[in-house]
């Protein structure tokens, strides 16, 4: 099994940034594709970024497309998602979460993660 510990989030205020970190143990990260998650108060988890385990095909919710970059460095086994122009909008919890894929595949749907952190909690101020 992977183990999966996010950091990196805090408090910003709206057009910042942040770089979020996701550290893989147990397993080496290069034998699954990644995906970002965020949850806010009241609303349902939602998608925001996938990676191929290869890191050769990405996939972003639309509302984070040209803000937002998923990444991996698997030498390190650790995954990134850096986020830029921030709005007050992508508050929330983000989480990491890692699937087995099939092939080079990303995965845009929660259920088809197996492996999730813990939350790390982004505040954007207005």
């Amino acid at each position: 099994q992977v183990q999966l510990i996010e950091s990196g989030g805090g408090l910003v205020q709206a057009g910042g940034s942040l770089r979020l970190s996701c550290a893989a143990s147990g397993r080496t990260l290069s034998s699954y594709s990644m995906g970002w998650f965020r949850q806010a108060p009241g609303l349902e988890r939602e998608f925001v970024a996938a990676i191929s385990s290869n890191g050769g095909l990405t996939n972003y919710k639309d509302s984070v497309k040209g803000r937002f970059t998923i990444s991996r460095d698997n030498a390190k086994n650790t995954a990134y998602l850096s986020m830029n122009s921030l709005k007050p909008e992508d508050t929330a919890v983000y989480y990491c979460a890692a699937a087995i894929p099939r092939g080079s595949a990303y995965y845009t749907q929660s259920r088809a993660y197996g492996y999730w952190g813990q939350g790390t909690q982004v505040t954007v101020s207005s």
